[in-house]
């Protein structure tokens, strides 16, 4: 059996709890952890305190994880300057929450509404989401930290002026292009050389379902191409229950096994956890 060159994660909500909770669950199940941010306004929010991003270190010490972070999905950043301004206000709140952890990449979505309704110029758009992600790119640190990702709902070309010129990088939702009916494979073939970020889910009533409900041959396809194409990133089960990511699990392992391929988590020191992790750690005692 081959080992895959990739690392596997799933979301920090698996487990009915909050976040920190979760990531112990996970530890040794998973590579990576989405954290899942969110602050609604005059509302609940789950952004880390000092003392969470310690633990959230420690735990990646422990397990030999790294974390991939999800911005809030309520970011405007192509919009006017009013609506920008209040995105910018909670992307920076995210980003610096959790900074001290060197995610393995921000995940963002790059909505573009009034583009699509005809009210927005595509130049227009484009100029001011450019604008937003250089600044965006300047609080992770580097531009390709920032993983664009492709929506439903969307033309499946939609962001891909925003690619050229630059080195921000593309998560590719192929759950999204399976959702729409679009080819998961084309479009992998086409794009993964951008991607450090890859998100997977099963379509059922709904999307973000289990593994299960992908035809094994289909998944297979997504797989050989994936791995023949050297992709070293995080490819993340993007499922919101036990059931759905155990069941996406052994899906999973059975298409790796079909095509000679193997997986399995890493855990513990041996798994060379991050230098960041530990110094974060043991500077906050």
């Amino acid at each position: 059996m081959e080992n895959i060159n990739f690392r596997i994660g799933t979301t920090s909500y698996i487990i009915p709890d909050d976040i920190i909770p979760n990531v112990r669950y996970l530890g040794g199940k998973t590579d990576d952890i989405e954290l899942v941010l969110f602050e609604v306004d005059d509302g609940p929010s789950n952004l880390l305190t000092p003392a969470q991003q310690a633990a959230l270190a420690s735990l990646a010490q422990q397990n030999g994880m790294t974390y991939t972070v999800h911005l809030p999905l309520d970011l405007n950043l192509a919009e006017d300057a009013g609506l920008r301004d209040v995105s910018f206000i909670k992307a920076k709140k995210a980003i610096d929450c959790t900074l001290g952890l060197e995610p393995w990449a921000y995940v963002l979505h790059l909505e573009g509404r009034e583009r699509l309704a005809g009210k927005q110029s595509k130049a227009d758009w484009l100029k001011k989401a450019e604008l937003s992600l250089n600044q965006l790119s300047e609080w992770v640190g580097e531009p390709h930290l920032l993983a664009i990702e492709n929506l439903d709902n969307y033309p499946v070309d939609f962001i891909d002026d925003v690619f050229e010129g630059n080195t921000f990088s593309r998560c590719i939702d192929i759950g999204h292009l399976w959702l729409e009916g679009h080819d998961a494979v084309a479009y992998l073939e086409k794009h993964i050389h951008r991607a450090r970020v890859l998100h997977i889910h099963g379509v059922a009533e709904r999307d973000h379902k289990s593994l299960r409900h992908v035809p094994l041959e289909e998944l297979k396809r997504v797989l050989t191409v994936i791995h023949q194409s050297g992709f070293d990133g995080v490819m993340t089960i993007e499922v919101f229950n036990e059931e759905d990511f155990s069941g996406s699990l052994t899906q999973l392992n059975l298409a790796l096994a079909q095509l000679g391929l193997s997986w399995q988590a890493q855990s513990g020191e041996s798994a060379k956890p991050a230098k960041y992790h530990r110094d974060l750690y043991e500077s906050r005692g």
